[in-house]
């Protein structure tokens, strides 16, 4: 299966640990609207990449801001 580059989507978090992407990962995980997603706890800004079709950039804030985590998508 391709990657279809117009549906990623790329954000900056404040999630730092193992235990911090244990609790995104409950979230996203159980949304069937998220193909696939992947973060990097060893970058600066803790990059979350998201694979959806459907959802846009407000909806995932949204979902880990209610997480209490800090998250702004990166356009750049």
């Amino acid at each position: 299966m391709e990657t279809d580059f117009n549906n990623i989507l790329i954000f900056g978090t404040n999630i730092k640990t193992e235990n911090d992407k244990m609790i995104i990962s409950k979230v996203l995980n159980s949304n069937p609207e998220i193909e696939q997603w992947n973060i990097d706890l060893e970058d600066i800004d803790s990059v979350l990449r998201i694979e959806s079709r459907t959802l846009n950039a407000s909806q995932i804030i949204k979902m880990i801001t209610e997480q209490d985590f800090k998250c702004s998508e990166l356009t750049e």
